[in-house]
């Protein structure tokens, strides 16, 4: 083999162990023994197994933040959001032992960590998108970020599930979180509260008053007779 060529193996058989069993639970003897090497090849071409598992790493994440970017070509936001859906279902169907190194390492729920920033990446490419609909729709657009965090956030956590259930299609799993997604974002509040707060329902009853006084009471009289 050329160099290329035994980087490429090596790289190989470290993402195919790492998915299998994590990365403490791989050893560079194993990977070397597998490439039918000495544990010094595995050294001279990454410096160990650190550097290894972070090549593999690095490419999976470049993969993954390439497919749902270059996915997102529809015009209408709803459209954003099904090639987005879509595009990281694909990811984890074609390329599952990369989801699951990124999955078993670094899980989307820990503050820090490449699948936490990997989430963090692309949501930023939808922050956009988010901000300009929400200025557009009278939302104040300075919470794009946060949304698109969530929306991105819950993408990726139903395709952790999805990676083991393997049902239903994958075209209804996408249908499913869309339908979620949109349907919620269709009815959002301009200024959303806390059922369990204090105060949530005296300002709802307040909201109550105000609509009662600009309708002329024109909601309660028909109300009224309709009972």
């Amino acid at each position: 083999m050329t160099g290329k060529e035994r980087r490429e193996q090596l790289l190989e058989i470290g993402r195919s162990l790492f998915a299998e069993r994590g990365f403490d639970a791989t050893s560079v003897e194993e990977i070397a023994a597998k490439a039918g090497v000495s544990k010094p090849v595995v050294y001279e071409h990454f410096g160990g197994k650190e550097g290894l598992y972070a090549v593999v790493v690095d490419r999976e994440m470049r993969t993954l933040l390439d497919m749902v970017t270059s996915a997102l070509t529809g015009g209408h936001p709803r459209e954003l959001l099904e090639q987005a859906a879509i595009a990281l279902l694909d990811y984890v169907e074609n390329y599952s032992d990369g989801f699951r190194i990124l999955v078993r390492d670094s899980p989307v729920a820990a503050s820090t960590g490449n699948f936490a920033s990997l989430i963090s990446d692309i949501a930023t490419q939808v922050e956009g998108i988010m901000a300009t609909e929400f200025r557009r729709r009278g939302y104040h657009p300075d919470f794009g970020a946060m949304y698109s965090q969530m929306l991105v956030g819950m993408v990726a956590l139903t395709g952790q599930w999805w990676l083991d259930a393997q049902s239903p299609s994958k075209d209804e799993v996408a249908a499913h979180m869309v339908n979620l997604a949109w349907n919620g974002l269709s009815g959002l509040e301009h200024e959303p509260r806390l059922m369990t707060r204090r105060g949530f329902r005296a300002a709802r009853a307040r909201a109550r008053a105000r609509a009662a006084a600009a309708d002329g009471g024109g909601s309660d009289a028909t109300s009224g007779a309709a009972g």
